[in-house]
C-alpha cells in the first residue's frame, strides 16, 4: 500500500512538473511574440519617421530653391523697372526735344521753299522740315518720313541735314522699315560722327537690330556706342540694355 502511494505521489509530482514546464514554455513563446511585435512596431515607427524626415528635407530644399528663384526674379524685375523708367525718360526727352525744335522753327522766318517736283506735289509732300517734325511728334511716322526724305533730297547743303537723317531714321524705325532706318542712321555716323545726334543714331541702329531679334549685333553696337560716346545719354541707355540682357 505504501509502495502504491509512493508511485502515485511521484506521478503527481511528474505531472505538476510537466505542467509547469508547459506553462513556462508557453509564457516564453508569448514573451517572444510580444518582443517581436514591439520590434516590428518600432521598425514601422522608425520607417515613418525616416519618411517624414526625408520629406521635410526635400521640402526644405524646395523652399530654398524657391527663395533663390524669387530673389533672382526680383533682381530681374528691378532691372526691368529701371529700364522702363529709363525708356520713359528717353521718350520724354525725345518729345521735349521735338517740341523745342518745332518751336524754334516756328519762330524763324521761313525761306522760300525750293520748287517742288511734280511727283512731290502730286503726293502732297513739300519737304517741309518743320512739318516733318510735327508729324513725328503726332505719331504720324510715315508722313514724317516722306517729308524728311523730300527735305533731304531738296536741301543737300542744309545745316539741319544730320538731324534730318536722324529723324528720318527714327521715323523709318517706327514704321518698322529697319533697312531704311539703318541707312539713315549709318549716314549720320559716317558723315557726321561728331554730331550731337550721332550717339542717338547708333542707339537707333541697336534698336533696329533688337527689333529683328539680332541680339548679337545689337550687343556689339551698344558696346561700341559706350566706347565711342561714353558721356552721352545714349550710352547710359546702352549700359542699361546690356545689363538687362546679361541678367536674362
Amino acid at each position: 500500500m505504501k509502495h502504491l502511494l509512493s508511485k502515485a505521489a511521484l506521478a503527481a509530482l511528474f505531472l505538476a512538473g510537466s505542467a509547469q514546464v508547459g506553462l513556462f514554455s508557453s509564457n516564453a513563446q508569448a514573451h517572444q511574440q510580444q518582443a517581436q511585435q514591439v520590434n516590428d512596431l518600432r521598425q514601422e515607427v522608425q520607417g515613418r519617421l525616416d519618411t517624414i524626415n526625408n520629406g521635410q528635407f526635400e521640402l526644405a530644399n524646395q523652399l530654398e530653391e524657391m527663395r533663390a528663384e524669387v530673389a533672382r526674379l526680383r533682381g530681374q524685375i528691378e532691372i526691368l523697372l529701371n529700364e522702363i523708367e529709363s525708356l520713359k525718360a528717353r521718350q520724354r526727352d525725345f518729345y521735349i526735344d521735338l517740341d523745342n525744335r518745332v518751336r524754334q522753327l516756328e519762330t524763324k522766318a521761313q525761306a522760300p521753299a525750293p520748287a517742288q517736283t511734280s511727283d512731290a506735289g502730286a503726293a502732297g509732300v513739300s519737304g517741309n522740315y518743320e512739318a516733318a517734325l510735327g508729324f513725328l511728334k503726332e505719331g504720324r511716322a510715315a508722313e514724317a518720313l516722306a517729308e524728311l526724305d523730300a527735305y533731304i533730297n531738296k536741301n543737300p547743303d542744309s545745316g539741319n541735314l544730320p538731324e534730318a537723317y536722324f529723324w528720318a531714321g527714327t521715323a523709318a524705325l517706327q514704321t518698322k522699315n529697319i533697312a531704311a532706318a539703318n541707312k539713315y542712321f549709318n549716314t549720320v555716323l559716317g558723315r557726321w560722327p561728331k554730331s550731337a545726334v550721332a550717339p542717338d543714331a547708333m542707339l537707333g541702329l541697336a534698336n533696329g537690330q533688337l527689333a529683328i531679334n539680332d541680339r548679337r549685333n545689337a550687343r556689339q553696337t551698344l558696346q561700341s556706342l559706350i566706347d565711342r560716346y561714353p558721356s552721352s545719354n545714349a550710352a547710359k541707355t546702352a549700359k542699361q540694355h546690356l545689363a538687362s540682357s546679361a541678367a536674362r
